[in-house]
């Protein structure tokens, strides 16, 4: 890689997710079967899906790189209190990288398919209908917008109380 140096962890981590992705496409489940049936070759909304994609520490059941969207076929593991906390905390982690997760159970893939379909396209073309941000906040600076104290030099930040 030019211009970026990786370590080796890094490196080991990337090839054992390649390997792991690779094991989870050769296994699908019969949701994710009929779900990438209608994703694949761009057959929905001209949208360009990948199968068991690795973005950031997690793997994505389906992602469109272009629109930035995961979609995920949860199995009942998903709906115990377990499941759900790290599904929570997975889809507010892919929000930080701007990657949107939409959830369908595999029930609701296996015998709605129609719906399912029409929620992922509705998300597509909202995506496509709404403009990039043109100049988007580095990421420390989100919602913090610099406001000059009257104290002279120090600077306080918007939501964030300043100790006298």
């Amino acid at each position: 890689m030019r211009g970026r140096e990786t370590n080796s962890s890094e490196t080991e981590m990337k090839r054992k997710n390649v390997a792991k992705c690779r094991k989870l496409r050769k296994n699908q489940t019969d949701a994710e079967r009929k779900l990438w049936s209608i994703l694949r070759n761009r057959q929905l909304s001209g949208a360009k899906f990948r199968r068991q994609f690795s973005v950031g520490r997690y793997i994505l059941d389906f992602y469109s790189p272009e629109y930035k969207l995961g979609i995920e076929a949860d199995g009942g593991q998903h709906y115990e209190d377990k499941g759900r906390r790290r599904d929570e905390i997975r889809t507010k982690e892919l929000s930080g990288l701007g990657v949107q997760i939409l959830r369908f159970s595999d029930r609701d893939i296996l015998n709605n398919i129609e719906g399912v379909y029409e929620i992922i396209q509705e998300n597509i073309e909202k995506k496509k209908n709404s403009p990039p941000h043109l100049n988007p906040l580095p990421k420390g600076e989100r919602g913090l917008k610099k406001i000059p104290s009257p104290l002279g030099e120090k600077v306080r930040m918007r939501g964030i109380k300043v100790k006298k």
